[in-house]
């Protein structure tokens, strides 16, 4: 996952940091690309703990932590481990009742750069297969 995640950002003209967690939110992998960003390995591993812990896209807590919206301050708790600005993704079991088994977490590009390097390691999960 974190192979397809730093291919992606090749492509891209990105220099980034990949993670992958389980579903307790622990780290099972990282890799980081040569002059990625000194940030990179904490806010990567925080992203993807961040999708597992509330089983959304980061991208997507954005607007709801935002002044008057319904999760207001919750990037300020969780001893500071919640990221909500878009590079983590969840990653979901299938069958009839799909949970989070691990989620990834990229940063070190833009914010699209990193989406799209989080969704290109949740392709290889969804294609090589899953709990």
């Amino acid at each position: 996952m974190t192979e397809a995640a730093v291919g992606r950002a090749a492509e891209l003209g990105a220099l980034v940091s990949a993670a992958v967690v389980d579903q307790g939110g622990h780290l099972v992998h990282f890799q980081r690309m040569d002059r990625a960003e000194i940030a990179g390995p904490t806010l990567a591993v925080d992203k993807a703990f961040t999708a597992v812990a509330h089983r959304i896209a980061t991208a997507e807590l954005a607007p709801l932590t935002l002044p008057g919206g319904p999760l207001q301050g919750m990037h300020a708790n969780g001893g500071g481990r919640y990221v909500v600005f878009a590079g983590g993704l969840p990653c979901w079991s299938t069958g009839a009742d799909p949970v989070v088994v691990g989620g990834v977490g990229v940063s070190g590009g833009s914010a699209e750069e990193d989406a799209a390097c989080a969704a290109a390691a949740v392709a290889v999960f969804t294609e090589v297969g899953q709990p």
